[in-house]
């Protein structure tokens, strides 16, 4: 629980919050350059208030306030892909509560608003993806009932012919 006992008001962002939103956004992603993320914060700044700017348009961009400041945010979308699917899916894009607010439920919070706006839009499963070296983020989401899907995997080409044992063992 928040200082005080102080439960945050989760609400649809507005156009007021998004220079807010977009710091708050660089925050997340110079944090997420501890667990190998190849995304350069302040080089994609104005990129992505576009992009939050584009979730706020289609409501779903979520802010936390205690006390009338955000401290935290979230964003899904509707997946509008152009193959026929078996469910109807949301994407979870971004979560992030500011580290001296973490541990209180406001991910907690900001989730579960995501998650009844994007059922009451007819959705029916969440999808979103994490940091695989992010012990703490996997935790979370495990804890709210979310299980790996797929499986990403990488490999860097600069050194594919000193490691490239797969053809060897093909032979």
């Amino acid at each position: 629980m928040p200082p005080n006992n102080q439960r945050p008001t989760i609400e649809l962002a507005t156009r007021a919050d998004l220079d807010a939103l977009t710091d708050l956004w660089v925050d997340l992603a110079h944090d997420q350059r501890r667990y190998q993320s190849a995304v350069r914060p302040e080089a994609n700044r104005e990129a992505m208030r576009e992009t939050l700017g584009a979730y706020l348009v289609s409501d779903g961009l979520f802010v936390a306030r205690l006390k009338g400041a955000i401290v935290g945010f979230v964003s899904v979308t509707v997946e509008r892909g152009t193959l026929e699917l078996d469910t109807t899916r949301g994407l979870l894009s971004n979560i992030y509560v500011r580290p001296a607010y973490r541990g209180q439920g406001i991910g907690t919070a900001l989730l579960e608003a995501a998650e009844a706006s994007l059922a009451d839009r007819g959705v029916d499963e969440l999808l979103l993806e994490v940091m695989a070296d992010n012990e703490a983020a996997r935790r979370f989401y495990r804890r709210h009932g979310y299980d790996p899907f797929r499986v990403s995997m990488t490999r860097s080409l600069a050194d594919r012919d000193e490691n490239d044992t797969h053809s060897k063992e093909d032979g």
